[in-house]
């Protein structure tokens, strides 16, 4: 009898765990009893006691870690893939298999990475990326050189395209999106498009992808990087503000570092839109700061100004997160990129999730605004919703 799909990835799965080529190990769409169980991620990891494979349990709220001795954590895993979880995505140091489990069938994709591993080990082993390094784009873009390697002032960048695609992959599988369409994505206030053109190919054939951006010259350079690619049919880019640009038709949007308000703007345009999925990373938020009163127990501390500052940040972004959660989605705030390549490293992602208008999510955001004396913000404004 021929082995299932299942049982085909077990067994990928086994060899990876012992002979030390895993990478990590993702399994997503729960389907157990938990219902805030939303993903499972493992990956390995050196502890003073040895090696150990770090499970960390994602739930709407919280994350759980815990680690585990090989065998152990195969006799964890293995009653999980395909029972309680129906998704299953490998990545190990020679290739990757996605396990999809439907209604009396079992779907397995298997591909083999691009290009051979380095010789050695340890740090020096190639990584699986979520964006393959050697896309031409990257290198049309500057990004790396004609061996897939970033190139010296692009390093930073490199990891967060990287990253990103990442973050977006779990995203995706978290969204209620549509079914049985093409997926309608903006990414506003895009800049140069690094992260526009990695969206479009992580989704590929399955979305069109849609920059937005001010400044023409650069929406000139990146169409026409576009079109010598051969991704114009997926991918675009147009001149706006996003304060004006149509985005209606939006089941995903993107604002990564569009400053102060703007934001907020690109977040308004996105619940206006039903999207699905919301992804925000803020920058130079300035709105909040003036009209904030230090409680009297932290006034003298808030005296300093870069207290003051880092205080804003987290007041405006907090204000945001429970906005969108009033407004009907599941948010979570992240750290996106490790603080020594980028200080604004903050990300918000919102799932739709839940009807919106929950009174007491509302109760407590007037009472948390009230405490740091913000009366109005954007994003408030554009839900109308009053802090008062």
């Amino acid at each position: 009898m021929n082995p299932s799909g299942r049982d085909r990835f077990i067994a990928l799965l086994r060899e990876a765990v012992r002979g030390g080529t895993l990478v990590k190990l993702t399994l997503g769409k729960p389907a157990g009893g938990d219902p805030t169980l939303v993903n499972l991620f493992v990956r390995p990891v050196i502890l003073k006691a040895g090696p150990r494979l770090a499970f960390v349990w994602r739930h709407a709220t919280r994350d759980v870690t815990k680690n585990h001795e090989t065998e152990d954590a195969l006799g964890v895993l293995e009653p999980l893939v395909g029972a309680d979880f129906l998704d299953a995505h490998l990545f190990t140091t020679s290739g990757t298999a996605q396990l999809e489990m439907g209604p009396g069938k079992a779907r397995l994709r298997v591909r083999a990475v691009g290009h051979a591993p380095a010789e050695g080990g340890g740090n020096d082993r190639e990584k699986v990326r979520s964006i393959d390094s050697r896309a031409p784009w990257l290198r049309a873009l500057g990004v790396t050189d004609a061996r897939g390697k970033p190139l010296a002032p692009m390093t930073d960048k490199f990891r967060q395209i990287q990253k990103f695609g990442e973050i977006l992959g779990h995203l995706l599988k978290e969204a209620p999106l549509p079914a049985g369409r093409r997926l309608r994505v903006f990414d506003m206030g895009c800049g140069k498009g690094y992260l526009t053109f990695a969206a479009s190919e992580f989704l590929g054939d399955r979305a069109d992808v849609c920059g937005v951006e001010a400044r023409p010259d650069l929406v000139d350079f990146c169409n026409r990087t576009a079109a010598e690619q051969r991704m114009q049919g997926r991918l675009s880019f147009t001149v706006g503000s996003i304060a004006d640009v149509d985005a209606a038709s939006a089941d995903v949007l993107i604002a990564l570092h569009a400053c102060d308000t703007a934001t907020d703007d690109a977040l308004a345009k996105g619940v206006a839109a039903g999207a699905a999925l919301l992804v925000a990373a803020p920058c130079c938020q300035k709105e909040v700061r003036p009209q904030m009163v230090p409680p009297p127990v932290m006034s003298s501390a808030l005296g300093h100004g870069i207290f003051m500052e880092r205080q804003a940040e987290f007041v405006t972004d907090a204000l945001r997160a429970r906005l969108l959660e009033w407004a009907g989605y599941r948010t979570r705030v992240m750290e996106f990129v490790s603080t020594e390549h980028t200080a604004k490293n903050t990300m918000i992602t919102a799932v739709r999730a839940n009807p919106a208008g929950d009174p007491s999510i509302a109760k407590e955001i007037r009472e948390f605004a009230a405490f740091y004396g913000v009366k109005h913000q954007s994003l408030a404004r554009q839900l109308k919703f009053d802090l008062a």
